[in-house]
Parts: C-alpha cells; structure tokens; sequence
C-alpha cells in the first residue's frame, strides 16, 4: 500500500533556497560579512524547510510537488518521503556549521576567489537536496549531474596543477558514471514505461531474463558505485583531496558520496527491488564488492601518511558500509544502512574539520607531524579523539548504533561471517586512528612555542560535530524513527 502523498511547495522550496542564494552571493563579492550573511542565512533556511517535512515523513506521509512533464510518462517531479528527508536533514544540518566552519578556513588561509567558493557551495546544496527529493531516476539523474558540475570548481579551487589534474579525474569518473546511469535509465524506460521510484522496484510484475536483468543492473551500479566509491571505482576520491578541507567534508559526509550511497539505496530497494536482486544473486555481487571495499580501504588507510588521505581512504571503507547493509536486503539492515548513512557524516566530518584546523593553524598536513598537537589545541584534537572512537564503533557514539544494527542483521540473516568483517574493520580503524590521537596527546612536539588553538569560527562547528556525534549515539531517536519508517515500507512490519 502505498503511503499518503500531499501536494507541497515545500520539497521545492528547499531545494530553491540555497539556489536564490547564489546571485545574491555573487553581488556581494566586494562585502565579505554579507556574502557570508546570504550564505548562513540560505542553510539556517533549507534546514528549517526540512525541519518543516520532518514531523510527516515520521508519520509516512509525502509531500510531492510536480514541475512539468518533459515527455510523456517522464516528468520532473519532487517527493519529500521518508528517506529523502533523513538524508536532507543531514544534508543541510551540517550544512549550517560547514558554511561556519568555511567562514574561519578561507580567512584564515586568506583564500582567493572566496566568492566562486560560496556560491557553488550553495548550488552543490540545492542539487543535494534534489537529489534526495527526486521522484523517479530523471529527476535523480538531473540534479545528480548538477552536483557532479558544481563541485569541480571546488575540487579544482587552489588552481595548482595538482588541483588541476585531481579535477579532470574527478569529472571523468563522476561524469562516466552519469552517462551509465542515462543508459540505465532509458533501458528501464524502454522496459516499463516508468521511472518513478516505488518500494519493491519498478520491475514488480514483469518477467525479466537474466540477460536483460544483470546487465541492466551493472549498468544501474556503474552509475550509482562511482560516487559512492565502491573499488575499483573509488579512485577519485583520495585525488580530490587537494580541494580545500571544507570541500573535502563537503565531499565527504554531506553531499557527493553520501549522494552516491543514498543513490545505490534507490536502485537497488526502489528500481530493482529485492525479490529480482535475489533471483539472479545479485545481492551477493554487491556484499562482495563491500567486503572487498571496507577491507582493503582499511588496510590502505593504514599506509597514508597524509592525513586528509588516510581519512578518504577511511570514508571509502565505511560507505561499504551502507551498501553491505542495503545488499543484505532486510528491514533491519536497512536501518543500520541508513543509521550509518547519518551518523557517519558527523563523525567524519568532525574528523575534516580537525584535519582543516591543524593545517591553517600549524600548516601541517602528515600524521607524522603530529606529535604534540593535542597540547596546544586541546578543543581540536579532543574532537578527533570523539571522531575516532565514534568511527571505531565505541559506544556511546552514534558509530557504535549503526555498526550493532548491522552486525545484528548480518548475524540475523544467517551471515555471521559479515559481522566479523565489521568486528575486523573496526579494528583496523582503531590501527590507523589512535595512533594520531597518540601522537597528538602522549608525544612530544616541535615547532609548536607560541601556538594556540585554532579560530574559534573553526573550533565551533567541529566540536558541534563531535558532541553531536556522541548525543547522536546517546539519543538516536529521529534518524532511527526515519529509518523504521523507511523499513517498513520496504519490507513491512
């Protein structure tokens, strides 16, 4: 039965907002304060608009607005369900202390061409937001292309010829990956006339062959696995991290890999439907590719000294995370997937926003360089120490909730091996992130006579972060409400 959907300006207005934004950023390029105004004010406004749609989306009710109709049986439309409202209130939650935080890191750094910055960080969250209230696999693929467009000019925002290059592998991974998911999508068209995203798939009543249904799904994976760094896809990601460090949170935990895995959720529970992943195991292809992707990301992670790429490397291994969860194909797997989704965006972007603080403020960029750091900014490197428990799985932390929903429904799913893989992976995360807390706090250091603690336009958000990292953990109740919901009408119950 499907869940009762309401017209509403509101899916429209929250994705416009940040988009009315821009000109107005643009305008105030000669005037700092303002132009950082305009930018706060657009995300304390998407959130609101999204704090708007949550008490429905907790009762499974959908707001819907309906642009127009490009062809017949294939319009623009936006649905504000369940789903889509948990990943846009992480979205434009931790948008507000991004655009904070982004405040403290270009001044600090005395950052050129801090007006382009602003304003396609405000595009990069109009299409986020679209993307999570897109209706069917058009109107996905529109915005999802927009946010491909959008970031470049971030990643390649230092200009170097490092930038340069890590900017034109970015966009032939990430625009590859488009071009499979049209293929995709007109296949699918061809197939059943719709593409609108429905529970159970689009597919449901239709006899597919193996021929056409695995393809079809590769393609669909192809499309959907770059940004969300599945290997031997995910190279990309550690060559984007030249962008400045709020495009790497960026990047990271609120828009672009987070709209990849929330992606595969869509293809895979609201395109293909479990019963036909289950028919020609194609469930299994996807927990593979997940083991394969946590471990060996964890065990790359361990041989960074950089710090910004050992935590990519870190973020490639837990988004598998969410897709090992969405592969297992059950209703508590799912809440461990979309549990995991939100809470590992707090804790990872708490972890960039340390990384970013000890770089403008000592200009060190290793772990090797370290040693001591924890004494002269005690706020900074307690908050990673927060960011690495949580990621470990340490309760309380919010990371602890979703690893135990999905190590429970692994073990439910007569899978326990895949538990251990979780076991193991925290401990490799443990193997490559206490060592820095270590560092930090129990060695001595150099260079660091006269050195404080970072801006506090950066030192806020990132202990925001981190103490809603722990209260996440503590009180998980809405996210965990939002995923139930999602759950259940998926697998019922």
């Amino acid at each position: 039965m499907s869940a009762p959907a309401a017209p509403s300006l509101l899916p429209l207005l929250a994705v416009l907002v940040s988009l009315a934004a821009v000109p107005l950023i643009l305008l105030s390029s000669r005037r700092p304060r303002l132009r950082e105004t305009w930018t706060l004010a657009a995300a304390a406004a998407k959130f609101g608009l999204v704090l708007a749609l949550l008490p429905g989306a907790l009762q499974g009710r959908i707001a819907v607005f309906g642009l127009f109709e490009i062809v017949p049986g294939v319009r623009l439309e936006l649905r504000a369900d369940p789903l889509g409202v948990l990943f846009a209130l992480v979205a434009s939650g931790l948008w507000i202390l991004t655009s904070l935080y982004s405040i403290g890191y270009t001044r600090g750094l005395n950052e050129h061409k801090q007006t382009r910055y602003f304003a396609f960080f405000a595009v990069c969250l109009s299409a986020t937001v679209g993307i999570a209230f897109a209706a069917n696999l058009v109107t996905f693929i529109l915005f999802y292309e927009i946010l491909t467009i959008a970031t470049y000019p971030l990643v390649i925002h230092k200009e170097t010829p490092e930038a340069v290059s890590a900017g034109r592998k970015y966009l032939a991974f990430t625009l590859s990956a488009g071009v499979l998911l049209i293929a995709a999508a007109a296949w699918s068209f061809l197939l059943v006339g719709d593409l609108d995203f429905k529970p159970g798939g689009i597919f449901t009543g239709l006899a597919l062959a193996g021929k056409t249904a695995v393809p079809l799904f590769l393609l669909f994976l192809g499309g959907v696995g770059v940004k969300s760094a599945v290997m031997p896809l995910h190279s990309w990601l550690p060559a984007a991290m030249v962008a400045p460090t709020p495009v790497s949170a960026l990047l990271h935990a609120v828009a672009v890999v987070k709209a990849g895995v929330f992606g595969l959720v869509r293809v895979v529970v609201f395109v293909f439907g479990p019963d036909l992943l289950r028919r020609f195991h194609l469930d299994s292809v996807l927990i593979v590719l997940a083991v394969t992707t946590i471990l060996v990301g964890s065990l790359l992670a361990l041989r960074q000294d950089n710090l910004k790429r050992r935590l990519a490397y870190s973020t490639v291994s837990h988004l598998s995370y969410i897709v090992l969860g969405t592969a297992l194909l059950s209703g508590p797997a799912i809440i461990g997937a979309l549990l995991h989704l939100a809470f590992h965006a707090t804790m990872k972007i708490t972890l960039f926003f340390c990384a970013g603080a000890i770089y403008v403020n000592l200009h060190r960029e290793n772990v090797s360089e370290l040693n001591g750091t924890g004494k002269i900014m005690p706020w900074t490197m307690a908050a990673f120490t927060l960011g690495s428990l949580g990621l470990c799985g340490v309760p309380p932390l919010n990371g602890f909730v979703s690893k135990w929903f999905l190590g429970s429904a692994a073990v439910g799913s007569g899978r326990p091996l895949l538990a251990g893989v979780l076991i193991l992976s925290g401990l490799l995360n443990a193997a490559y992130l206490l060592p820095i807390v270590q560092r930090s706090f129990f060695r001595r250091g150099s260079g660091l006579e006269g050195r404080r603690e970072a801006s506090p336009w950066m030192v806020a958000p990132l202990v925001l972060t981190a103490v809603l990292s722990l209260a996440l953990g503590l009180f998980p109740g809405t996210f965990h409400q939002l995923a139930v919901r999602v759950a259940a009408g998926l697998f019922g119950g």
